[in-house]
């Protein structure tokens, strides 16, 4: 329980009753059970070493479920306290249920059939609708973010950050950052947004179903279609480059196409989707900068976990699949 030492004093309960182990996987914030007695708990902080501003905010995050729970959103985990003091674990944290069920990352269950994924293709996106269409005055939700300006403060922010974290030169997506800065859509909707909507965020039953959305770091209010295009670049298919596919299992039989899950987001929403290819341009290079700002992590030294070091290929692949997006239009 190294670094977990207070906590016991926290919870409000002895030492010998606390158990702490991380659960495997995630590129960003880390994730631990806490088994406190006949209680379990999922702990969230930020990740070891170089701080990225506003990405890992702990409190906001466990606000963001919040204001969730007030909207009467329930595909998410029941928040339950946070902290802000930095002295019991090391940094900000918060204490979430644990939602039971199964979140899968690189490798399909062993009973996943292709009506297994064609049914958590249709969740998946009737979860993310859902959160579209939430009311954003009442619940809080709308205090979250500033809509206005926000395509371009994301082009812009994304592109900032993505020069920060350089660890060599990739023009592909610094070409990518200047077409989507002279392509910006002349209108768009305002909705709450996760911001980093993907099967690997997602508790999961046997079925197929989602239970729950975890991971709302990124969450906001902005534009729903930015929330999509992120979506598409993680939604890899059987041809794409095998890189991109380690952060999604889509490219598995049965789950819809990129297309598909335009159309049908298209048809359950009627929102506009002639601009889809914009969107999907930003969710790329979004995609290819989280990848160069962990990878940039690992080459510092902060984390010596060896998935991290094959990330600087994401970044190239996301700018071939940018590039090749705005040539051809092809998504």
């Amino acid at each position: 329980m190294e670094g977990f030492e207070k906590l016991p004093a926290y919870l409000g309960v002895s030492v010998s009753s606390v158990e702490v182990s991380a659960f495997p996987g995630g590129f960003s914030n880390l994730t631990y059970q806490v088994c406190a007695g006949e209680a379990t708990y999922v702990l969230r902080r930020p990740p070891q070493g170089l701080k990225i501003a506003k990405a890992h905010d702990m409190i906001r995050e466990f606000r963001v479920l919040q204001a969730l729970e007030k909207a009467g959103y329930t595909k998410m985990p029941h928040p339950i306290s946070c902290c802000e003091d930095e002295s019991v674990i090391g940094a900000p944290f918060f204490l979430m249920e644990k939602v039971e069920g199964m979140i899968i990352r690189n490798r399909p269950p062993v009973e996943a059939s292709s009506s297994f994924f064609q049914s958590l293709s249709q969740s998946a996106l009737d979860v993310l609708i859902e959160l579209h269409s939430l009311e954003l005055n009442d619940s809080g939700l709308g205090a979250l973010g500033k809509p206005e300006g926000y395509a371009l403060r994301q082009v812009q922010g994304w592109a900032e950050r993505f020069q920060k974290a350089k660890t060599s030169e990739v023009p592909q997506i610094e070409k990518a950052f200047e077409w989507l800065l002279a392509s910006l859509p002349a209108s768009s909707d305002v909705a709450f947004i996760h911001n980093d909507f993907k099967y690997d965020n997602l508790v999961i039953s046997t079925s197929g179903e989602v239970q729950a959305v975890l991971d709302w770091e990124m969450a906001t209010v902005g534009d729903p279609l930015m929330d999509l295009g992120t979506t598409l670049a993680y939604w890899a298919e059987a041809e794409d480059e095998d890189i991109l596919k380690m952060f999604n299992l889509s490219y598995v039989p049965g789950n819809f196409t990129r297309r598909e899950v335009i159309d049908y987001y298209a048809f359950k929403t009627g929102r506009n989707v002639s601009e889809m290819g914009f969107y999907y341009v930003f969710g790329l290079c979004k995609v290819a900068t989280i990848a160069q700002q962990i990878y940039q992590r690992f080459s510092l030294g902060y984390s010596k976990d060896p998935r991290f070091s094959v990330l600087n290929q994401v970044v190239e692949a996301a700018g071939r699949k940018a590039t090749a997006c705005i040539q051809t239009g092809t998504i």
